[in-house]
């Protein structure tokens, strides 16, 4: 990657997040962590508003003016793919704002880009859709998001039902399930909950803080901290 190409690349890293640190950028462009200084450096000097330090993390200033993002043939193609792997395992909302925009991404891209990107001779085959789980999804989704209570009843692998309230921290889809991940009030304890094994569904208004221990943080360092990667058959 030339130098130049380098320095735009790091500008529209910075722009994409609100803290990023130097190693997290030495990685995204495979480059040493003293270069990313040395780069960083080089835009402060030529007047990019870069905040932060070495060890801590950089943000761009809020309010600098930057040109309008342009894709790569390959980065478009990118998106057009990850929206038809994607559409038919999201909730109508979600499956339809991705084609929304996708449509006004493709619009603003060269003629070349556009052709390009339109005719990738890549799909997602059909499979036959959970509606049921669809629709649960995106309510699991709104709830995580606002961080409201959820109570479903529940049919485990063996067949064992239960009702169960829970912090609902986010929804993982592995293959063809989704599987939530949450803080179950009644094992006080996480869990991962197949959504296609959920009977009911009722959204609570009952609004949950974060508390430490109990945290998306938390469930993927209990995850990453057993013996093996949980799966879907690790859902109760």
């Amino acid at each position: 990657m030339r130098r130049a190409d380098r320095l735009f690349r790091i500008v529209q890293l910075l722009r994409g997040r609100r803290l990023s640190t130097a190693a997290w950028l030495a990685e995204k462009l495979e480059v040493s962590m003293r270069t990313v200084y040395r780069d960083v450096a080089d835009l402060q000097a030529q007047g990019v508003p870069i905040d932060g330090e070495a060890g801590v993390g950089y943000r761009l200033v809020d309010g600098f003016d930057l040109p309008p993002l342009m894709f790569t043939t390959l980065e478009a193609q990118a998106l057009v793919a990850a929206v038809r792997l994607a559409q038919g395992r999201l909730d109508r909302s979600l499956a339809v704002a991705a084609e929304d925009a996708l449509v006004k991404i493709v619009g603003v891209l060269s003629p070349a880009a556009r052709a390009a990107a339109e005719s990738l001779p890549l799909y997602a085959a059909p499979w036959a859709t959970d509606h049921e789980s669809i629709a649960r999804l995106g309510l699991l989704r709104d709830a995580a998001s606002a961080r409201r209570r959820v109570r479903f009843d529940y049919q485990d692998a063996a067949g064992a039902a239960t009702t169960r309230t829970a912090r609902p921290l986010g929804c993982y889809h592995w293959e063809a399930v989704w599987t939530l991940a949450a803080w179950c009030e009644q094992r006080n304890a996480f869990r991962s909950f197949r959504v296609d094994r959920m009977r009911t569904l009722d959204v609570l208004d009952e609004v949950f803080r974060d508390e430490p221990g109990r945290t998306l943080p938390d469930f993927l360092r209990h995850v990453k901290s057993q013996a093996r990667p949980a799966t879907r058959a690790d859902a109760v």
